[in-house]
């Protein structure tokens, strides 16, 4: 069971005030060491701004004391909103800046939401402002302190996946028509890929995906699970409607979450999408569709009956 309280956390808890400023004093120490091992100068993200102003404006002028990383001065700069300049400003090259008021409402979608620079694009159109590029979104939001990204600050799709490589699996379907005995039939391949390793399974094919197919797959991959080093916690799927409620209870069942992602963002399951690009791009869905009836495994599975070929 994971420990709720940090060791560090009680350590202070019961720590006297004497032993407090000890303790305080040898981690500044600390960092002082560390910190000349690095670069003199540390590059910091529009994140990793935001979260040392967030807590560096609670210390107040005592911050001065404490900050490494940047000079007091730096901050004070960013807690106040201001831009470095330095000698005469040079004429601006290039098209002339957005209204102030389309400005402003970037901004004040970005620091109400979570939504990205795709998302405060499409809301834009939606409001009739067409003459805002998505370059035009990201640098507004580059320049008042925001990550162009989606669900920025903590607990981001990024650290997300970063965390759980180990145990985190995507899985997508590549259709790809094909000429049998009896015409032209779209065949559908379900594959799983691995985040960490970008290992991938192909769990099935088939030219029906119904809800009693796609259970059975899912019983398939508890048991291809079981034997694997990191069984998986989570799955990454998108909004398809082949991933239906029996396949999800049947892997929650084994201890499997799957994750869903949000409405037309691919981004959230680049490895299962760009795996599936590669393959219709090279034309490599062919080794698996002439695995032959019968045939089953991660290069070859059933498929009920055999394809004669390729259609297009």
């Amino acid at each position: 069971m994971a420990r709720i309280f940090h060791p560090l956390i009680l350590l202070i808890a019961r720590s006297t005030h004497a032993e407090l400023a000890q303790m305080v004093d040898y981690l500044k120490t600390e960092n002082r060491i560390l910190r000349g091992k690095l670069p003199k100068r540390i590059d910091v993200t529009p994140t990793e701004r935001q979260q040392l102003l967030k807590r560096g404006k609670l210390l107040g002028r005592k911050i001065k004391d404490l900050i490494t990383i940047v000079s007091p001065r730096t901050f004070a700069r960013w807690a106040s909103g201001e831009t470095k300049s330095v000698g005469k400003r040079k004429a601006k090259v290039g098209r002339p800046r957005k209204p102030e008021e389309v400005r402003q409402l970037v901004v004040q979608m970005a620091r109400e939401n979570d939504w990205g620079l795709g998302r405060i694009l499409g809301e834009l159109k939606k409001l009739g402002i067409r003459s805002v590029c998505k370059s035009t979104v990201r640098n507004i939001l580059k320049e008042h302190g925001f990550d162009p990204g989606p669900k920025r600050g903590e607990g981001t799709w990024d650290e997300f996946i970063r965390i759980h490589a180990k145990t985190l699996w995507a899985c997508d379907f590549i259709s790809k028509k094909v000429w049998t005995l009896g015409g032209v039939v779209d065949y559908f391949i379900l594959f799983f890929i691995h985040v960490d390793t970008r290992k991938v399974h192909i769990a099935g094919i088939t030219p029906n995906p119904d809800g009693q197919w796609m259970a059975q797959q899912a019983r398939n991959m508890c048991m291809f699970f079981d034997d694997w080093p990191d069984k998986p916690q989570y799955i990454v799927c998108d909004k398809d409607t082949k991933f239906t409620e029996q396949f999800e209870a049947i892997l929650e069942s084994d201890d499997i979450e799957l994750k869903g992602t949000a409405v037309r963002a691919p981004n959230q399951n680049a490895y299962a999408e760009r795996f599936a690009q590669t393959i219709v791009s090279f034309r490599q869905a062919c080794k698996i569709f002439r695995g032959g009836a019968g045939g089953c495994g991660e290069a070859g599975v059933p498929t009920g009956r055999q394809p004669v070929g390729l259609a297009g």
